[in-house]
């Protein structure tokens, strides 16, 4: 039994850096489509920027995304932002009601979180041992930090580098312990990036603002997408849609608390803490997996 658990948590760890490889090869058609305004291009054309074959490119890039790479990019282009607000957009009120009971709908899958009172938050993690590892993710090298309640932090290292990105959570909790222990983490990491969601729970770092703009991400569904003055509505504060985009942008637990998809009213992108092509590129590789 100890030889087959062994045997499945290093194929999950080999998906994993294979989807992260793939990660890569998306990045770099970003950039290569941002840097093309003329009109999408050919497969030939995007293969080419990146010293590929038509063929290998095509078996590679569909299998990170489960598309091809034209129906990628039409997701990847700055038009799919204001497209989803036409066409995606979820009013948080009735998210409840919005299929939330698909099994491929990942954050759906999240019935057991739980916040730190706002006493201990203000002791900024005084007495409190977060465990941290790096992991492969579908977006590059992922920093997962969790307390023995769950996962309390997700941060990526494609854009920022991993210091920064180290360095960034580490500051939210300045007293905390910190304890380099991936074995302890890697099934909620693994479950993060992969299948089961119902297997990572989460353990909330935040003021009592913040964990309320939170809440209301965790209530969009995958392949949606609503927008910051529709937050600031769902938390009572309607006027406040700068501090919602704070709250937002302070968000510990990326891609597991949504907030790649919360967007401009206008339909802008807005900002994204860890670099705009990894935000543009969850929301592409979700609308590609729910076949939107």
């Amino acid at each position: 039994m100890e030889h087959k658990t062994d045997h499945i948590t290093n194929h999950d760890q080999a998906a994993a850096a294979e989807s992260s490889y793939h990660y890569g090869l998306v990045k770099r058609a970003i950039e290569a489509i941002d840097g093309h305004q003329d009109g999408p291009l050919s497969l030939d054309a995007l293969a080419a920027s990146m010293q590929m074959s038509p063929a290998h490119f095509q078996r590679v890039f569909s299998k990170w995304a489960g598309v091809s790479p034209s129906r990628l990019q039409q997701y990847l282009r700055l038009g799919h932002a204001k497209a989803l607000l036409e066409e995606r957009f979820t009013m948080l009120e009735t998210s409840g009601a919005v299929g939330l009971s698909g099994s491929g709908r990942l954050h759906d899958l999240f019935v057991k979180w739980e916040a730190m009172s706002p006493g201990d938050f203000a002791r900024k993690g005084d007495g409190l041992t977060i465990y941290w590892g790096w992991f492969e993710s579908p977006f590059g090298p992922a920093l997962v930090m969790g307390t023995d309640k769950g996962i309390c932090g997700i941060g990526f290292g494609a854009e920022t580098g991993e210091l920064a990105a180290m360095e960034d959570l580490v500051s939210r909790w300045p007293k905390a312990t910190y304890v380099e222990d991936p074995d302890m983490l890697r099934p909620w990491a693994l479950a993060a990036f992969g299948a089961d969601t119902q297997n990572a729970p989460l353990y909330l770092i935040g003021a009592p603002f913040q964990i309320k703009v939170w809440e209301a991400l965790l209530k969009v569904p995958s392949g949606h997408v609503t927008t910051y003055s529709e937050i600031a509505n769902t938390v009572g504060h309607q006027k406040a849609v700068r501090a919602v985009g704070t709250a937002v942008g302070r968000n510990p637990i990326s891609w597991l608390i949504p907030c790649h998809r919360a967007l401009r009213k206008s339909g802008g992108l807005g900002g994204y803490h860890w670099g705009l092509p990894v935000k543009r590129a969850m929301l592409a590789y979700e609308a590609a997996k729910t076949g939107l």
